[in-house]
């Protein structure tokens, strides 16, 4: 027969750190603006006075945290499971459920339409802004998919109000702060660099040569910078820290690939992938083999640097908008 045997319990317990108390937080403010951002702020939270009509966010809304992803594998005829080969995140889904009154009946038919208007995807996406007690801003661009074709159930509307459940779809997933973060290279002079915490990138001063550079990306997931070069340069080449890289060779003759006072812009954000100058020449042929025009993953990353100076000071500069996977 088992003989049962009771837990020793301390007759006192003594706690060595403290107990954390919760930070007094208010409620993080939404609102949506249509006209691809540019028409009128309709704030979902945070009503402040008795304005008629109006519209509440809801308990409930869906889809604000990480987005749904796509995994990518290959099947073995003689292997159990499969060989994962890559991921992609795909578009959002988000579920907004809002309740709409009105003081009468005439104010909410206006406000129904000034919202509809708003949500109208031919007028192009509505951007979702959310604000945190610390200030933090993070934003969303979503395109209406459903949700307002009206229900006029018991339950559904009223006289003088109604409810929706709006659905709307973000084609970038991610979401987007306010602040661009951007650092300024200059070669040939030695001068103090910008120390500002928000920018991401350290960069040493001297004379061009093959050197080293540490780079901060402060958001969540990679981010596609935007690279300035000011002449004159006779070549150049950026190697990224997966070995990738993008650059424009010396010219036949010795001459300056970017003359004196030009600059060249390599935009190697998705959808763009120009390497223009400030004229509009298209410089992609001039670089080199098989360019890979990379990103910066999250955190610190370090980016080889190989230039080579004209006769004069060229100046380096980066600037990039960090993505968040989540508010």
């Amino acid at each position: 027969m088992p003989i049962p045997v009771r837990p020793k319990v301390p007759v006192s317990v003594s706690f060595k750190s403290p107990v954390p108390v919760p930070e007094d937080w208010q409620n993080t403010y939404v609102s949506i603006r249509g006209a691809n951002g540019q028409g009128e702020e309709i704030p979902l939270t945070g009503i402040q006075n008795s304005a008629w009509p109006t519209i509440v966010l809801q308990p409930g809304p869906q889809g604000l945290d990480l987005p749904p992803f796509e995994l990518h594998a290959d099947n073995s005829p003689n292997l159990d499971g499969s060989m994962y080969r890559g991921t992609r995140a795909s578009a959002r889904q988000v579920m907004l459920p809002v309740f709409v009154y009105g003081i009468d009946r005439k104010t909410l038919k206006e406000f129904k339409r000034k919202l509809a208007n708003a949500l109208n995807p031919k007028a192009g996406y509505c951007v979702l802004t959310f604000i945190e007690q610390d200030g933090v801003v993070r934003r969303l661009q979503c395109y209406y998919a459903g949700g307002m074709e009206g229900n006029e159930s018991t339950g559904g509307a009223g006289f003088t109000w109604v409810s929706y459940g709006l659905q709307l779809t973000a084609m970038d997933p991610w979401f987007y702060g306010d602040l661009e973060v951007a650092a300024n290279w200059s070669f040939g002079t030695a001068q103090p660099f910008l120390k500002n915490p928000f920018f991401p990138v350290t960069l040493s001063s001297g004379t061009a040569a093959t050197d080293t550079i540490s780079v901060s990306n402060p958001g969540d997931i990679e981010a596609w910078p935007v690279w300035t070069f000011t002449g004159p340069l006779k070549s150049f080449q950026l190697t990224g820290p997966d070995g990738s890289k993008f650059g424009i060779p010396e010219q036949a003759g010795g001459a300056d690939a970017l003359q004196a006072g030009r600059t060249l812009t390599v935009d190697t954000r998705p959808g763009y992938k120009t390497v223009l100058d400030d004229k509009g020449v298209n410089y992609f042929p001039l670089m080199n083999p098989a360019p890979s025009l990379w990103s910066l993953p999250p955190g610190v990353s370090t980016v080889k640097t190989s230039l080579v100076s004209g006769s004069g000071t060229p100046t380096v500069n980066v600037k990039l908008t960090p993505r968040y996977a989540t508010y």
